[in-house]
């Protein structure tokens, strides 16, 4: 799934878990936050969303009069298709800013608000309207792109203060980005807004992400191992043949002149395979013993050349 339809499934699960007048206007509070535009002038709500278009103006006439929020969609790039949403009569601006005390600078007006039961609610609206998730497959990155600099110290520090969630920062393009890049902080963010079944999409993505990655780094080790055995058993072949061509196998002790035909008839064994094969078997180690004494011998005729 692409990065905005993953956005849009959460979004969409947010939205639909919103059961009751309370946590509507919750929601919409931090939705408000965040908005474009939000002033005494002008509100206005960009979205790719529709069912975030839905909810806006569903909620808003709600509480100022049907038919004040006008919809316009154009497409841009890609062939998206943007909802522009504005509330055009000043006396809906005002009761709507009024009816949650929004101020000037965006700055929220109720000490109280929301109650510590709806604060989830908040901020799954200012996610409705300025957050993001990538596609889980593909990275793990979660953010809010926030208008000013003092809503995302509030909402860095009651996601930190009552969650114990602790999100980066920086600013782009003159926005205030709070982010995440952590699994399973993500995980708890999307399940704190109430959109447990894309939660449960997240983990099964982790889970099978941390046992590719394990099976990977296993095979990976295995294979570094395999081509070790192979650099070593092809030295210990040289020294064979240079040995044989310089002073005969028949010159070595027999365990050692043994050991040696057996390892230049099997290339592919490894120490304990070789040791298996000698009669009497001898261990891994024994057989790593024998095969040292044999690159000794063989350096020592090649210090014998120079």
């Amino acid at each position: 799934m692409s990065e905005i339809s993953f956005s849009r499934k959460v979004k969409d699960e947010i939205i639909s878990k919103i059961n009751s007048t309370a946590k509507a206007d919750a929601c919409l509070y931090g939705l408000l936050l965040c908005t474009n535009v939000l002033d005494d002038d002008e509100i206005l709500l960009l979205t790719e969303t529709e069912e975030v278009a839905d909810f806006f103006s569903h909620n808003v006439e709600r509480i100022c009069s049907k038919g004040c929020v006008s919809l316009n969609g154009s497409v841009r790039g890609s062939d998206k298709l943007m909802y522009s949403l504005t509330i055009d009569e000043p006396d809906d601006r005002k009761r709507l800013l009024d009816y949650f005390c929004i101020k000037k600078n965006r700055t929220p007006g109720r000490e109280s608000y929301p109650k510590p039961s709806l604060i989830s609610q908040m901020i799954s609206g200012m996610f409705l309207s300025c957050g993001s998730i990538s596609d889980p497959n593909k990275r793990y990155h979660m953010e809010f792109s926030l208008p000013n600099l003092d809503l995302c110290n509030m909402l860095g520090l009651m996601l930190l203060e009552q969650f114990d969630l602790l999100a980066k920062h920086v600013e782009r393009k003159n926005r205030q980005i709070l982010y995440f890049k952590e699994s399973e902080h993500i995980i708890d963010m999307v399940t704190l807004m109430g959109a447990t079944s894309s939660s449960f999409d997240l983990m099964n993505v982790k889970i099978y992400k941390d046992m590719r990655n394990n099976i990977n780094r296993g095979v990976n080790c295995v294979n570094a191992n395999i081509e070790k055995s192979i650099r070593a058993a092809q030295r210990q072949i040289e020294d064979i043949e240079l040995i044989d061509e310089m002073v005969g196998l028949d010159t070595l002790p027999d365990g050692l002149r043994e050991m040696a035909i057996l390892r230049y008839e099997n290339p592919d064994f490894n120490l304990s395979e070789l040791g298996e094969a000698l009669n009497p078997p001898i261990s891994r180690s024994g057989a790593n013993h024998r095969l040292q004494r044999i690159a000794k011998i063989a350096q020592q005729l090649r210090d014998g050349q120079e």
